[in-house]
């Protein structure tokens, strides 16, 4: 804020231990932290040291973090980055270190998230980003956005009505003169953790193709929020079967009620007999989840070749419609897609595989051919791990696919409805994957929960450009089965 004379005063970032984590020393010196349910080990350090972090309880200022002073404050500085590369700090931002005088508080949304103050001068203009938004979360206000890296609930009004005005782009000398100026360390943090951005002077319009490049000025507002809050990687908010309304609300029925009218009883136009029974009837039949697999019989190459080939390879045959296709004439994988976008590509974590090295491959479907990609050892581990976490056992698929979209093939056509599009097309690919795996008697299994973060680190990609939409489960079945 500008204080007496027009001066501005600068900001103090400190580090809070977060709300859901705690921290325990060991008398061998060992600090551990508890997350939830579980327990990570931080490593071993000195009494000093943990003297030092327990300050992040009120407030560790970011300023005497010492990476190069005496080996006390190395080790301070070392667990405390450490506790935020696992997301286990949030940032606190004001005038004065004195409790609930912040400005904001800043809570990190992906791992590893570090503040970063972004270099502006009087002559740089600023916009926020079309994707950030402000809404109420409980009593505060919340400025968030699914390409942001963070999310900053800001506690003064004031502050709140400056991010209001970069809807439009400012100029930071100008909004500097201007009374209740949050900071220039405000703005700089806007724009470190992509909440905003620089752009060009008075410029007021082409600022979609101004951020972040064209992959991203494909994306409208509410589908790219919609990919990163439903998937895992992008948000630190809870995913999947926590019961949130449990205590409050019963479940729906699993049948709904029926209506009133007279029911015309179809079961007597059904052909009598096993023999009448088609054959796609009897693979949707038999179809269930298997999560269960016995790695003493891994699936082999010729049977992954075939599933493959069933399910997704693309051969010549001829469209009903028209469409406006750029695919080879007649060239086309085996299931519908939006506008015949053919969007969709499938990535095989491979764990165990007969005739086949362990590894991470991209699945060609035109070639009908397995092409091999070098990725980080532990990012391959950790999207098996995820996997097997999402589907509740200990042992990790045998061959993991997962389903990526190419953003661009749809949202380049469709407004309002590209992501709902990809999502419909890959309902209808599972199931393919599902019938195939039935009729070859393997087991397989639709997993809901995906971290597009962790798909962005194996293979380079922007989240934004290429990322997963789904992920199957395949392997021989163990000796019992669990129907879903």
């Amino acid at each position: 804020m500008r204080g007496p004379g027009g001066k501005s005063r600068r900001l103090s970032l400190s580090a809070w231990l977060s709300g859901r984590a705690k921290l325990e020393a060991h008398g061998s010196g060992a600090i551990v932290a508890f997350i939830d349910d579980y327990t990570v080990e931080l490593g071993t350090f000195s009494q000093a040291a943990w003297s030092a972090v327990r300050e992040l309880a009120t407030g560790l200022p970011l300023a005497s973090l010492a990476p190069e002073g005496g080996s006390t404050a190395k080790e301070v500085d070392v667990l405390v980055r450490r506790l935020g590369g696992l997301g286990l700090l949030e940032y606190h931002a004001g005038y004065s270190l004195k409790s609930g005088d912040d400005l904001l508080v800043i809570e990190p949304q992906i791992a590893g998230y570090w503040p970063q103050v972004a270099e502006l001068d009087d002559a740089d203009w600023i916009i926020l980003s079309r994707f950030a938004y402000m809404h109420r979360r409980e009593t505060a206000m919340v400025l968030e956005s699914p390409c942001a890296s963070a999310l900053f609930q800001i506690r003064d009004p004031k502050a709140a009505s400056f991010v209001a005005m970069l809807s439009a782009p400012q100029q930071v000398g100008k909004l500097r003169k201007q009374e209740g100026f949050p900071g220039l360390e405000f703005l700089g943090l806007l724009a470190g953790s992509q909440l905003a951005f620089k752009t060009q002077e008075g410029a007021r319009s082409g600022q979609r193709w101004a951020e972040g490049g064209s992959d991203l000025a494909l994306w409208d507002f509410h589908d790219l929020l919609f990919h990163t809050r439903s998937t895992e990687g992008r948000h630190a908010n809870a995913v999947g079967g926590t019961y949130p309304h449990g205590g409050m609300i019963p479940q729906p029925p699993a049948e709904r009620p029926s209506w009133p009218g007279e029911k015309i009883d179809l079961c007597p136009l059904l052909k009598p007999g096993p023999e009448a029974e088609l054959p796609i009837v009897k693979l949707l039949r038999e179809r269930v989840s298997i999560r269960s697999f016995d790695d003493r019989r891994p699936v082999t190459l010729a049977e992954l070749s075939q599933f493959l080939d069933g399910a997704a390879r693309a051969v010549m045959r001829k469209l009903g419609g028209k469409g406006d296709t750029d695919f080879p004439p007649g060239l086309f994988p085996p299931y519908a897609t939006g506008g015949a976008s053919y969007e969709l590509e499938l990535y095989l974590a491979v764990s165990v595989c007969e005739g086949l090295p362990r590894g991470f491959y991209h699945y060609d479907f035109r070639a009908h051919a397995l092409v091999p990609i070098e990725v980080p050892a532990q990012e391959f581990k950790s999207m098996l791990e995820r996997a097997s976490y999402a589907m509740g056992t200990q042992a990790a698929p045998q061959v993991l696919v997962t389903i990526a979209a190419r953003f661009g093939r749809v949202s380049w056509k469709y407004s309002a409805l590209a992501y709902s599009l990809i999502l419909k097309d890959v309902g209808i690919l599972t199931q393919n994957l599902y019938l195939m795996s039935t009729a070859m008697d393997l087991g397989g299994c639709a997993i809901g929960l995906v971290n597009i973060d962790n798909f962005e680190r194996l293979t380079g990609i922007g989240f934004h450009t290429e990322g997963p939409v789904g992920q199957f489960a395949l392997g021989r079945c163990a000796p019992l089965r669990e129907p879903s």
